[in-house]
């Protein structure tokens, strides 16, 4: 017999100190047979060329020294939301809120049971984002997530679910995986913050019934050390609506992947994020949209701010399948260099099979535009609080896809603060 291939060996490696859970276990058999026939990534990878996946997919988490954010009242404080609670991958019911939510049932995965709705949902929606390109670090958290919410949405949620995501151990390394389902014309708003381990692999998938309407803001933390792998998979039926908003500030590595297809007529998604890094930061969006149905939108708008090298990363894609007319795709990723030792990589693509359609995208990388910044200093502005005014101004794009004008507010507030910090 033929020694094992290098990714075969790499796959051993990582899954000898990993268990099945004892829930689901169809589900997660199948997610190991996908990862067992893709292996892990590694640089050679199309999809990975930009980013090493190497501390990602190591035996054992990478120790990441804890952050001290006691100084900064946290994140979504002031909304009337239902608080879940995660600390080192361990949901903590004495911190949490009760489950029950007028129009909402929640559970966890890990007391998910034969006969459980999420039988026929797990991973399913993981299942189908591995075409046509390959996510082993999904399939992998389908595998073994250890928990996650499960969230079934009949109506319009009484209050937004928060998420929040705690850190106490250097070496935390978690694997969760939360499923949201959403019936006809119900309406939920999620929310998620904190850096939640020392290495963090996440899937969120989400299915949206007709009419629908899911809003996702996720803030990623102030962690400068933790490295963290996230999935979003969404399913849109007609006229469904789906908007999710990301912040990134600081952690040494974080990898945001978004697969979302539309399945029914007339539904939109948008999908942002604004990221800044300052130093030790490589941030990498990837972003994958199949239009496979008609008059469908769809809007990726990512910016990020970067100094002191930092490195960003955006790789999106619009598929328009044949027959998705009337399809209307929006791509657009920037960067703002703040210095020369800085660096954006981007790969913007457009693959269309149906020919009426409006489809655009568009890649930027610069400085601080001069003249502006001459423009305002001349009116008596100081420098440091010009500068901050145009990269808020840079970042504005990607805060109006948040629909709520309060959570909007709190995080420009954010982005003041991590400028203030980082005022050099």
């Amino acid at each position: 017999m033929g020694a094992a291939s290098p990714r075969a060996e790499a796959l051993a490696q990582r899954l000898s100190g990993l268990s099945l859970p004892a829930g689901l276990p169809a589900a997660r058999q199948a997610a190991l047979a996908r990862l067992s026939a893709m292996g892990l990534p590694n640089r050679r990878d199309e999809y990975w060329r930009y980013t090493d996946p190497a501390s990602l997919t190591a035996v054992a988490a990478i120790p990441a020294g804890l952050y001290d954010a006691s100084d900064e009242t946290p994140l979504f404080d002031t909304v009337d939301r239902v608080k879940l609670v995660f600390t080192d991958g361990v949901f903590d019911a004495a911190a949490s809120d009760d489950l029950h939510l007028a129009g909402v049932e929640i559970s966890r995965l890990a007391e998910a049971g034969a006969g459980h709705w999420v039988e026929a949902s797990y991973g399913a929606l993981e299942a189908a984002g591995q075409t046509p390109v390959a996510r082993p670090l999904a399939a992998l958290n389908s595998a073994y997530a250890s928990d996650g919410l499960l969230i079934h949405v009949t109506g319009r949620a009484a209050k937004p679910v928060s998420i929040i995501y705690n850190r106490g151990s250097t070496t935390s390394d978690v694997i969760l995986h939360h499923v949201v389902r959403l019936g006809p014309d119900a309406e939920l708003t999620l929310l998620e913050s904190g850096p939640g381990a020392a290495r963090m692999n996440q899937v969120l998938e989400v299915e949206l019934a007709e009419g629908a309407r899911f809003h996702h803001i996720r803030a990623q933390g102030r962690d400068p050390e933790r490295r963290a792998a996230t999935h979003i998979f969404a399913r849109l039926a007609a006229k469904a609506l789906f908007k999710s908003f990301t912040l990134t500030a600081n952690g040494l590595l974080t990898r945001n992947e978004a697969v979302i297809e539309f399945a029914g007529d007339d539904a939109v998604a948008h999908v942002a994020g604004a990221a800044m890094g300052d130093g030790a930061f490589h941030h990498d969006d990837t972003v994958f949209i199949t239009h496979g149905a008609e008059r469908c939108e769809s809007r990726q708008v990512f910016k990020k701010v970067l100094k002191h090298g930092a490195v960003g990363v955006f790789q999106g894609k619009i598929l328009v399948k044949k027959g998705a007319q009337k399809t209307d795709g929006y791509q657009i990723s920037q960067a703002l260099l703040l210095d020369d030792d800085s660096q954006f990589l981007a790969k913007p693509e457009l693959e269309i099979y149906a020919d009426d359609v409006k489809c655009s995208h568009g890649s930027t990388s610069g400085a601080i535009d001069e003249t502006a910044l001459f423009y305002l200093r001349s009116r008596g502005v100081p420098k440091r609080a010009a500068q901050s005014l145009l990269i808020l101004a840079f970042l504005a794009d990607t805060i109006a896809e948040i629909d709520d004008a309060a959570i909007a507010e709190d995080i420009r507030a954010r982005l003041e603060g991590w400028l203030e910090r980082h005022d050099d």
